[in-house]
């Protein structure tokens, strides 16, 4: 079959919009030109009889839901999965980022992209927001990265990750507790790189070539705002103005960055969200990843301008970072999308246990009974995602939806006997029932291997380069190992300190 072929997805249970939670809509679902075309019984004998040519796949005893969004991801480090154990936010910036790193190889970089993007989609991730760092920044490896994608067949919604601070200036204690001799190994996620305008590049050479209807699109990533002076938030907001993009930032991930804010913007009340908001950079473009130490009164300026959330709750625990307000920024009405954040921390890019977890942490931080989390898991990792970047046409099994779409095996244990589909989903599945991946109408996983590429030359392209990549993490490994005595006396400080809230559980 060609491309242009339609497929008809047949006899699936799938999870409508406003169908049965518990037990999906039994139903055929038409796909022609990578979008869904129609949605009923029979659909089969219609076409026949309409001599169309189609596809078939068969989906009885499947489970058909759209494609989970990965909302907050970055590619740069999926080689360092399972590197590292509890380590607190501050100190595995040091262990894990690329301004740590020696340039890595265009090879690594395509590697590193191509492994990320298979674990997102065996997983049921048909998009990811990659807010990647390259640096020191070089334009091969950006086109390496979108290479991949399209190669791979996943849609990816790429945002180069930018800041003009430094970050040794931008954590609490650090400049004055350690030597000046370590000073410029202490480094964020994004540093400033003085040999290119990164942001200017992207606009000249990305943004100002954009394909309509391309699977890579684009977003702008401004660090954090305390990584970025006014001047670049204000070109942020400008940029997103003039081409409709969405914008990805880092805020309130630990307790350091609320303590930051608090010491460096008393002229907004302590407040991050204030400082945005006053930078014009707060909307509905805009996608606040972590927001774990927010306050009551910057979750209402959020739901008050429409600014959106990002939850990544595996990594929020893994670092010790807390436990984000969920409940809050649901009750004030705030969209909330999902996402799995970087491999070294999360470790896993599955959605099945980031709902799982987002669901937990609701239940576990709040005394409160409150309304179903599964269900809002589920939709913040289906349409959250959707609208985080902007797309009301993903996220759900629809006419004129593209068809980015799961189909899950309902003879796994997991669902024997199905008794809610989406508790199922969020609860009990583990990302092993996932058996097709569509991704705009072309499948790009069946029978559980990828079948856009050779996944076994993929693997392969993989660890051939593991070896350099493990080399470079060893060294960096052995250099912090050396500043932990300094890393401990900050971090010591930054939990003494009061920012008006606690989003850790402490056992006090």
């Amino acid at each position: 079959m060609n491309n242009n072929t339609p497929i008809l997805i047949e006899n699936g249970r799938a999870l409508l919009p406003d169908g049965d939670p518990h037990q999906g809509e039994r139903c055929d679902i038409l796909v022609r030109n990578g979008a869904i075309a129609e949605i009923g019984t029979g659909l089969a004998a219609k076409l026949r009889t309409e001599g169309t040519a189609f596809e078939t796949l068969d989906a009885t005893d499947r489970l058909v839901i759209p494609g989970f969004i990965n909302a907050h991801y970055h590619s740069h480090d999926t080689l360092a999965k399972g590197t590292m154990d509890e380590t607190p936010l501050e100190t595995w910036r040091l262990l894990a980022l690329p301004p740590q790193y020696p340039k890595r190889s265009r090879a690594e970089i395509r590697a590193r992209t191509l492994i990320g993007a298979l674990e997102c989609l065996r997983s049921g991730m048909t998009t990811v927001q990659d807010m990647v760092t390259l640096y020191p920044f070089d334009p091969e490896h950006f086109e390496a990265v979108v290479e991949a994608y399209e190669e791979i067949g996943v849609r990816a919604v790429v945002a180069l990750q930018y800041a003009d601070i430094r970050g040794i200036e931008t954590i609490p204690f650090w400049k004055e507790i350690f030597p000046a001799e370590y000073h410029p190994y202490l480094s964020t996620a994004a540093e400033p790189d003085k040999k290119i305008d990164q942001l200017a590049w992207f606009e000249d050479n990305v943004l100002k070539q954009q394909k309509p209807g391309a699977r890579v699109t684009w977003a702008l990533g401004p660090s954090a705002p305390e990584r970025c002076t006014r001047a670049l938030i204000e070109r942020t907001a400008a940029l997103s103005q003039t081409y409709d993009l969405p914008i990805f930032t880092h805020i309130y991930e630990s307790k350091g960055m609320a303590l930051q804010a608090r010491l460096e913007y008393p002229d907004h009340g302590g407040s991050l969200i204030r400082r945005l908001e006053v930078e014009g950079l707060l909307g509905p473009r805009l996608n606040l990843a972590h927001s774990v130490w927010l306050m009551p009164d910057e979750i209402e300026i959020l739901a008050r301008t429409g600014t959106n959330v990002v939850i990544n709750p595996l990594s929020n625990t893994k670092l010790k970072s807390g436990i984000p307000p969920i409940r809050a920024l649901q009750d004030a009405g705030v969209s909330i999308a999902l996402g799995c954040d970087n491999c070294s921390c999360s470790d896993a890019q599955n959605m099945f246990q980031a709902m799982k977890l987002f669901a937990l942490l609701v239940h576990i931080s709040d005394p409160e009974p409150g309304p179903d989390q599964s269900s809002r898991a589920f939709g913040a990792a289906t349409t959250g995602g959707a609208h985080a970047i902007a797309r009301s046409d993903l996220g759900r099994i629809a006419p004129g939806a593209r068809a980015d779409l799961v189909l899950v095996d309902l003879k796994d244990p997991s669902y024997v006997p199905l008794n809610s589909a989406t508790r199922q989903l969020v609860y009990t599945e583990g990302g092993r029932g996932v058996d097709t991946v569509m991704v705009d109408g072309r499948v790009v996983i069946r029978n559980g291997r990828l079948a856009t590429m050779d996944q076994d030359a993929l693997l392969d392209e993989v660890m051939a380069v593991v070896p350099q990549f493990r080399a470079d993490f060893a060294a960096i490994a052995a250099r912090v190992e050396t500043l932990k005595p300094w890393i401990a006396e900050a971090h010591r400080k930054i939990w003494a300190a009061d920012v008006g809230t606690n989003r850790l559980f402490t056992g006090h």
